[in-house]
C-alpha cells in the first residue's frame, strides 16, 4: 500500500472500481528496499539517513596531522559516488568545508543531476569562496544561530539559511533532528552524510542513522582520526548494535553496509 496518506488505497479503489481484484502480496519487504527514503518521510516525517564512512582496517578516517587522501583506492572512491547520485541530498559539517574545502558533488561518473546539498553549520563560518558553490544545485546551510549580514552574503550566493539552534539555552548547535524534520518536509527522501568523526558522532548518539555505509582499505594507519566521536561506554551492553545488511570487495577495498539492529 501507498504510505502516502494524501493518496494511500486510491490507487486500488480505482482499480476495484473497475472489476480488477487488488491483492497484497509478499513483495511488500522488496518494494520497501526499494523505496526506502520514500517510506522513511512518509511513515517517520524524515529522511532515510546513510552514513559514509571510509577509512583504514584499524578504523582511522585521517592521521594524526589531518591526511586523509586516500585512504580507499579508486574504485571505492567511484562506488561512493554512485551512492552520493542515488540521494536526494548530500550532508556534511562545517567541520569538513573548513578543513578539506570539498566540492561533494557526483563528479566520477554520469549523473543527471546533482544532490542538494545541505551543510550543518552552527556558527554560519561557511567560506563565500568555498567550492561547495560552484556546482548548480540546491544548497542549504543550517545554523545554530541568526547573523544578518552573513546570511544575506551566503544567500546572495545562492544558499538558503535555515537557523534551527537546538532548544537548550546558550547552546550554538544545530537542532539535527529538528533539521530532518525540515529536509522530509521538502521532500528529501535519502540524505548521504559524508562528515568528519565530530558530526558522525553527534547524529549516532542522537539515533538519526539508519544505515552505515563503510569502506575499509586493507592499511593499518596506527594514532589518528576515528570514525565517529562517541563516549566511553563502561558497558559492553551500550554499544550501538549493528547488524550486516551487505558486503562486497569493491577494488582491493571492502564495502560493508550496516543497519541498527
Amino acid at each position: 500500500e501507498d504510505p502516502n496518506p494524501r493518496v494511500a488505497g486510491s490507487g486500488f479503489a480505482y482499480l476495484r472500481a473497475a472489476g480488477i481484484e487488488v491483492v497484497v502480496g509478499p513483495g511488500w519487504a522488496a518494494s520497501r528496499e526499494l523505496n526506502l527514503g520514500f517510506f522513511s518521510r512518509m511513515l517517520r516525517q524524515r529522511p532515510w539517513v546513510r552514513l559514509k564512512i571510509a577509512a583504514s582496517l584499524d578504523g582511522r578516517t585521517a592521521l594524526e596531522n589531518g591526511q586523509s587522501q586516500w585512504i580507499t583506492g579508486e574504485a571505492a572512491r567511484t562506488d561512493g559516488h554512485a551512492w552520493r547520485a542515488r540521494a536526494c541530498a548530500l550532508l556534511t559539517g562545517i567541520g569538513t568545508v573548513l578543513e578539506d574545502d570539498p566540492q561533494l558533488d557526483v563528479r566520477l561518473l554520469p549523473c543527471d543531476r546533482q544532490p542538494a546539498l545541505v551543510v550543518v553549520d552552527s556558527r554560519l563560518q561557511t567560506p563565500l569562496a568555498a567550492k561547495l558553490f560552484r556546482p548548480q544545485r540546491s544548497l542549504l546551510i543550517y545554523s545554530g544561530q541568526t547573523d544578518g549580514s552573513r546570511t544575506e552574503a551566503l544567500q546572495a550566493l545562492g544558499a538558503t539559511v535555515i537557523p534551527l539552534p537546538e532548544p537548550a539555552p546558550g547552546v550554538q548547535k544545530v537542532d539535527l533532528a529538528a533539521m530532518l524534520r525540515d529536509l522530509a518536509a521538502r521532500e528529501i527522501n535519502e540524505l548521504h552524510v559524508e562528515a568528519g568523526h565530530k558530526l558522525n558522532g553527534s547524529f549516532i548518539r542522537e539515533g538519526l542513522v539508519d544505515e552505515f555505509l563503510v569502506y575499509l582499505a586493507p592499511q593499518l594507519l596506527g594514532p589518528g582520526q576515528g570514525m565517529a566521536h562517541l563516549p566511553a561506554l563502561t558497558a559492553l551492553s551500550d554499544s550501538v548494535k549493528l547488524a550486516f545488511h551487505d558486503a562486497q570487495r569493491i577494488g582491493p577495498d571492502l564495502r560493508l553496509l550496516m543497519r541498527r539492529r
